[in-house]
């Protein structure tokens, strides 16, 4: 089964709800013209409830089938990321600073198209609920979906979600059984020492070098302590110190990025971070207090879910056109808080050639709606058939 007809001749008026959502970003939680916009395509498509307010300016709507039956949840992302868009387009943010560039648009126009199909159809014995959720750039918004208890409150049995992919070719769908995407934690280490005239730098402490020391350090972790196999990335990604080059700095800091995939070794990364900079601190004798941050857990699919969209995936898209054994990605998403909670799967959509996530000049590709569309109407009827 190709596109489902229907949602191919919807493809304009999916492509005009996504553009209109890239001209106007906002950011986190705060997104209040973004949820009304959805609101009121929901509405107009006759969903059976709209339950708003959850997370802030998330929403779940519920679309009932033909019979009584279990509920399936779909999700779409929201936000946008503090950003100055370079693309150009006719359809270019209008908001400074702020662009869709990781095609949470793209999400939603996507399961706009399937939330229109699924209310004129209703081809399913159940309910679908659609889930538009703010917050997965920064706050973690699907965490607290979760926690605002929007699994027992609707009764959601599984749960699936679908992000872009750039560079994979249109409408190419790839996942896998078990982790697809990394466990992701925050390192910010301030240093204390004292201050001094660079031309006496003995009357001072410094923390620059030991600041350089930490950070050459902290490349060991997984050269050294995790095994060759074990997925592992350590990466320093900010430093701060110093004001003129006459000035020996009293303080400074420094920030990173944890990715992993197994809780062992997300453990033992924390436990040898924490051990390296207190060691390199003593040693230079600075005073070092250290922020460690949980992030996202990694993003676990269901087996037995994960077989089961792919066959679906292979339905819309063609056997050709999906990798059923994806490799994993070291990105994070907060929808493995919801995989958490229920059972489900986390897919991929190729949009073709262009520049990557969070990239200025990056733009999701219309003709993918579509498929995605599709893929999310197919599983719906399949999860929930009737009969």
């Amino acid at each position: 089964m190709p596109v489902i007809n229907r949602i191919a001749a919807l493809a304009p008026e999916m492509t005009g709800w996504r553009r209109w959502l890239h001209r106007h970003p906002e950011l986190e939680f705060n997104l209040p013209r973004t949820s009304e916009f959805v609101a009121e395509r929901l509405t107009e498509f006759g969903v059976d409830e709209l339950h708003r307010g959850i997370a802030t300016s998330g929403m779940v709507a519920l679309i009932h089938g033909r019979a009584p039956g279990p509920v399936v949840g779909l999700r779409s992302d929201m936000d946008a990321l503090p950003i100055a868009e370079m693309t150009g387009a006719d359809w270019a943010s209008e908001n400074p600073g702020r662009m869709h560039a990781c095609g949470h648009d793209g999400h939603m126009a996507t399961l706009l198209g399937a939330a229109k199909y699924l209310a004129e159809t209703r081809n399913f014995a159940g309910t679908v609920a659609l889930i538009f959720q703010p917050a997965e750039e920064e706050g973690g918004g699907g965490e607290v979906m979760v926690r605002e208890g929007i699994m027992d409150r609707f009764g959601i049995r599984e749960v699936y979600g679908m992000h872009n992919a750039p560079n994979l070719p249109v409408g190419f769908i790839r996942t896998a059984p078990g982790p697809v995407m990394a466990a992701v934690d925050t390192l910010k280490v301030h240093l204390t020492g004292k201050g001094a005239h660079a031309a006496n730098p003995q009357l001072g402490v410094d923390p620059i070098p030991a600041m350089a020391a930490m950070v050459m350090a902290l490349q060991t972790i997984v050269s050294r302590n995790a095994g060759a196999l074990d997925e592992l990335v350590v990466s320093v990604t900010e430093i701060h110190a110093g004001t003129a080059n006459n000035i020996i700095p009293e303080t400074g800091w420094f920030g990173a990025t944890i990715r992993s995939f197994d809780p062992y070794i997300r453990d033992l990364a924390e436990d040898r971070i924490r051990a390296v900079i207190e060691g390199q601190a003593a040693s230079f004798g600075v005073a070092a207090q250290i922020g460690y941050q949980r992030g996202y857990p990694p993003t676990v699919n269901d087996p037995e879910k994960a077989h089961f969209a792919i066959d679906v995936a292979r339905e819309v898209a063609g056997a050709d056109n999906v990798d059923d054994n994806a490799p994993r990605d070291m990105g994070a998403e907060d929808f493995s808080y919801m995989l958490e909670a229920r059972p489900g799967a986390f897919l991929f959509l190729g949009i073709g050639p262009g520049e990557g996530l969070h990239h200025p000049r990056y733009d999701f590709n219309d003709e993918a709606l579509p498929v995605g569309a599709s893929f999310f109407a197919r599983l719906v009827e399949r999860a929930l058939p009737i009969g």
